[in-house]
């Protein structure tokens, strides 16, 4: 048995003022109730809330804020993850802090929410991290895991655990949590999924295991979620298979295909047709309705003439 003790933090997130002071107080009660927890994942945005005016330029105060408590308290900490500014651009950045108050890594997401995240770049460069002794971790971002590759991408060079912290006040949370299940199971890793709450989320933070099995589920309260894990879990559901059944990751490993969509400069010409990336108004039903051959008793030809002057 290989453990190691993680933390989840699933606390009210506000975009009026700094988290900063109530993350760190979370943190120390989790220390004090908790002692034997190794690591501290907070949820996506947590201490500024989502909007991007608060993005610094790192390294910064709130960083090195983090790295003091994680010194402090001998622990791994990510605390969500907070907008960067960097060379005339912003991305959405988390900080991967040591038990020695130092930073190993920052993340950038890969993919921001579009179009609502709008104004954030996206990164293009994985972190892993190795945890001594213990395994191999790395970091994913919310929007991330609708995205398969980029969580293969980190199954197939050995992480064990993905780190996910998450900001979801949406509709969708039921599909992200069977998308987290399924992407525990088809990579066979240990996956954390950290929601907030308030400007930060509608919580439900998860905790899935190599077979996909929900070990953990949030209510839509605050919570600390703390959990100890059995890395050889994963080398078991590696070697032997998922509930000892399918073995994804060797079959990937030797398939006989080459996925052609993912070549460089290739032609895809159906994604095409889907249009431009944009936040859907009211004024697209118009439109729908000045497209169609259902008869109108109004001017189409001056409406339309008004609809393509407006900016949206």
């Amino acid at each position: 048995m290989k453990p190691f003790s993680i933390g989840g933090i699933q606390m009210h997130v506000s975009a009026s003022h700094s988290n900063i002071p109530l993350m760190k107080h979370k943190i120390d009660i989790m220390m004090s109730v908790y002692p034997w927890v190794q690591m501290i994942v907070c949820s996506e945005l947590s201490p500024f809330g989502p909007l991007t005016y608060n993005a610094l330029e790192f390294p910064n105060d709130a960083e090195n804020q983090f790295c003091e408590l994680a010194k402090h308290h001998g622990i791994w900490l990510i605390p969500g993850s907070m907008f960067q500014k960097k060379e005339g651009k912003i991305y959405n950045t988390s900080s991967v802090i040591n038990p020695n108050g130092e930073v190993v890594g920052r993340y950038n997401k890969m993919f921001p929410f579009y179009p609502y995240e709008v104004g954030v770049t996206g990164g293009s460069e994985f972190l892993i991290f190795d945890v001594p002794d213990v395994g191999k971790f790395g970091i994913t971002i919310c929007y991330d895991m609708w995205f398969p590759e980029t969580s293969r991408t980190l199954a197939v060079q050995g992480v064990d655990v993905i780190i996910h912290p998450t900001l979801t006040a949406t509709i969708d949370r039921d599909i992200e949590l069977s998308i987290v299940q399924a992407t525990a199971a088809i990579n066979q890793c240990f996956i954390f999924d950290i929601n907030g709450l308030g400007d930060g989320g509608t919580g439900r933070s998860i905790i899935c295991g190599p077979d996909g099995r929900v070990m953990h589920q949030a209510s839509t309260g605050e919570e600390l979620i703390p959990i100890e894990i059995d890395l050889d879990r994963v080398k078991r559901s590696r070697e032997m298979g998922v509930l000892r059944l399918g073995q994804p990751l060797k079959s990937f490993r030797d398939r006989n295909v080459n996925f052609e969509i993912y070549q460089n400069g290739i032609d895809l010409p159906y994604l095409k047709t889907l249009g431009k990336l944009y936040k859907p108004t009211r004024l697209d039903q118009l439109k729908e309705v000045l497209q169609s051959d259902t008869p109108k008793p109004i001017d189409t030809n001056v409406i339309t003439s008004m609809i393509n002057k407006l900016k949206f």
